[in-house]
């Protein structure tokens, strides 16, 4: 812990006080991170993490070592011409150690798929030039390889681990904070008060708990761990099937890192790669991310009145007040964090500004208090949770560094617009299948990186603009970790619930497979994005609204009712009309379900006012 804490007080810092060039302060990021990563992540699934072998310390070292030679030179490094000042022996070889611990950073941290797909693009770095057609490349050779991805801003030091070592780290210890001060406990009583006593109670507890922890940790896995620990075995012990039960937690964890006011770690990147205020990315997120839990809250309550599920248990839904007594504070910080974002300051001072709240808050409530040893934890669990979205980073980094020598952007957009004709619809097809299919298996920060450098240039180049392609790739991004066959949320969960991975992923995708449209929903209608009047951005939410209730009755076969399957295709189908923001789209909407929906509605009108027998 001490060596943890000692990363995390340099990182706030370096970020804060110390003025250090970006690349400087990314290395020594790295070299600590790298250093925490390798004593604390074993080489295989059977190494004790507990107790780091000979090899894990002799990693350790030459991390720490690394940082120790780029430090005293970086002065030199940072003022030199890339590609004119060449490269000195020892420049070589410490650059080629950070390749190599790179690749078994990502390798520990991330598993073998994002590995592989490094080592892919490597390959095609060192060797692409022996290919023939549009993908051939000129001949970069590995000293050229090196300085590019080590010795530039461009590469495995370059954006992405520059905002894993400023944003991402205060926000995510404003979120570690807050759970240890007692947040989480507040999010789950809230939510019971909300709609415990619903039909399914325990479900949409799940939901809004995770949607609202979600919000602060920005990670899926994080929050299916953390409140999937609390409401899958009380949907278990209530009827539910194990499989069910994981697959709402992980549907409702996963778009916790689309709503603001502290999204996740990939709407960071966001802000420097696309050069997009973070204040812009918050407004604009807003409305997604409510259709998204609307989307998966109503799926979810039309599958409890399908299948016969109770409410809540009455002992564990405490009064509204007496919650509120109890952790109201706590709201005080979320709102620090939004009047701070509305006030524009940078996404670093919102994070620390965010965490000093919940320390002052915590220091109101006697139960919360966290003195100085608490405060330690938080530093360490924040950097052992930094260490896979440092891993993903860097991978990301490198992977983007050779996309810049071989011009790969180009090459791709010549292939993709050739299998589409610059058609929109069928590119945003080939764009989010591309940004699901590179995160498989991976964080979301590195799919989201990845698909926006190859894609996010192909969509604005057939007329989306900037924020909308880069929340279409986010919002893929985040769909990925429920995404079948890797889906990472999904293997969280499956501990809790007892039950096939696999199958907790298929059920996910099932539950969010209204939220797949949302993306389509705001390219084709930016109202969406909070972008137009207000008159039009109301109407828009309205019928968007109103298009996911009657998407999400048409998959779960209810409405009022159970209801046969042309009448649900004629209500998914006028659903999905509404969701899209267009008066012609709308009014078909309408006359759709209207047809499917009105004989229900009718029979259950009759059914209620019917005299008893």
């Amino acid at each position: 812990m001490p060596f943890a804490v000692a990363v995390g007080l340099y990182v706030i810092a370096a970020a804060t006080l110390i003025i250090i060039s970006p690349w400087a302060l990314t290395v020594l990021f790295f070299s600590g991170i790298g250093a925490l990563a390798f004593l604390t992540t074993g080489a295989t699934e059977d190494s004790d993490g507990d107790r780091p072998s000979v090899i894990d310390i002799a990693l350790a070292l030459i991390c720490v070592a690394v940082g120790a030679y780029f430090a005293f030179e970086s002065e030199v490094i940072v003022n030199r011409i890339v590609l004119l000042d060449e490269l000195t022996f020892w420049n070589i070889v410490f650059g080629t150690i950070v390749f190599l611990l790179t690749l078994e950073l990502t390798r520990r941290t991330t598993g073998v798929g994002l590995t592989a797909l490094v080592l892919i693009f490597v390959a095609y770095n060192l060797f692409g030039h022996h290919l023939s057609g549009v993908l051939q490349h000129g001949e970069i050779g590995f000293e050229h390889f090196i300085e590019i991805t080590v010795f530039t801003t461009d590469g495995i030091f370059g954006l992405p681990l520059r905002v894993a070592a400023t944003y991402a780290f205060m926000f995510v210890m404003f979120g570690t904070i807050l759970h240890a001060c007692g947040g989480g406990d507040f999010f789950f009583n809230f939510a019971a008060v909300v709609s415990g006593r619903q039909p399914g109670g325990p479900a949409k507890v799940a939901v809004i708990s995770s949607g609202m922890y979600g919000m602060v940790s920005g990670s899926p896995t994080s929050d299916v761990v953390t409140t999937g620990s609390i409401t899958i075995p009380i949907m278990r012990r209530l009827g539910y099937r194990g499989a069910h039960a994981g697959a709402i937690e992980v549907a409702a964890s996963t778009g916790g890192s689309l709503v603001p006011p502290v999204l996740g770690t990939a709407a960071f990147l966001m802000v420097d790669f696309a050069g997009i205020e973070y204040f812009d990315i918050a407004i604009a997120a807003l409305l997604p991310a409510i259709l998204y839990y609307v989307s998966i809250y109503a799926q979810v309550h039309f599958s409890s009145l399908r299948n016969g599920f109770d409410r809540l248990e009455d002992d564990m839904i405490p009064s509204f007040w007496e919650t509120m007594k109890d952790g109201g504070l706590f709201v005080i910080p979320l709102v620090v964090l939004t009047v701070a974002l509305l006030m524009r300051f940078t996404p670093t001072m919102v994070g620390i500004m965010g965490t000093i709240a919940v320390f002052l808050v915590a220091l109101l409530k006697a139960n919360s208090r966290i003195g100085p040893i608490g405060l330690a934890r938080v530093l360490s669990e924040t950097c052992y949770r930094m260490v896979p979205v440092a891993g993903a980073c860097a991978a990301a980094g490198l992977v983007m560094g050779g996309i810049t020598m071989t011009g790969l952007v180009g090459k791709i957009s010549h292939l993709v617009n050739g299998l589409t004709d610059g058609q929109q619809f069928l590119t945003l097809l080939v764009t989010a299948a591309v940004t699901v299919v590179l995160g498989l298996g991976m964080p979301t920060p590195a799919a989201y990186i990845l698909a926006a450098a190859l894609m996010t240039p192909i969509l604005t180049g057939i007329g989306v603009d900037v924020l909308t392609a880069n929340m279409f790739v986010l919002y893929y991004a985040v769909m990925s970790a429920l995404t079948p066959p890797v889906a990472v949320a999904a293997y969280a969960a499956s501990s809790l619930a007892e039950d096939n991975p696999l199958y907790i992923a298929v059920l996910a995708v099932k539950f969010a497979l209204g939220a797949f449209v949302v993306p389509f929903a705001f390219v084709y209608g930016p109202e969406l994005l909070m972008q137009g009047p207000p008159l039009e951005i109301g109407l828009s939410m309205v019928t968007a609204v109103a298009g996911l209730i009657f998407v999400a009755a048409a998959i779960e076969a209810y409405l009022a009712g159970p209801m046969k399957l042309p009448t649900r295709i004629l209500m998914g189908v006028g659903g999905m009309a509404l969701v899209i923001p267009d008066i012609r789209l709308s009014a078909i909407g309408v006359v759709l379900v209207a047809i499917a929906s009105g004989p229900i509605l009718f029979r259950r009108f009759l059914t209620k006012t019917a005299p008893p027998p």
